[in-house]
């Protein structure tokens, strides 16, 4: 790094990106597929895998990865995820 410059901070996002079609899971990203069936079976599928999360390999952080998926294809989920980002923010940075 040279003197002078500041250390470049990295976004940290939840959600999948339009622009390039990934599951953004801070600064860690996972390839999704185009077709919103497949999404959608994707997410339901974690869903369901994660209701039986006290089983071996599977597990409760099933849940909300099932749910981050299907937001990016459900209007009822997407806004349920916006609220649950804004409580985040909001309890993370108090006003004052």
């Amino acid at each position: 790094m040279r003197s002078g410059e500041k250390p470049k901070k990295r976004a940290r996002r939840f959600g999948i990106d339009h622009a390039s079609g990934r599951l953004m899971l801070g600064s860690f990203s996972i390839g999704m597929p185009r077709s919103r069936i497949a999404r959608m079976a994707i997410g339901v599928a974690l869903i369901l895998c994660g209701l039986l999360g006290f089983l071996p390999i599977l597990g409760f952080w099933m849940l909300p990865l099932g749910f981050l998926v299907l937001s990016h294809d459900l209007p009822v989920a997407r806004r349920l995820r916006r609220r649950l980002a804004v409580w985040w923010h909001r309890r993370r940075n108090p006003a004052g």
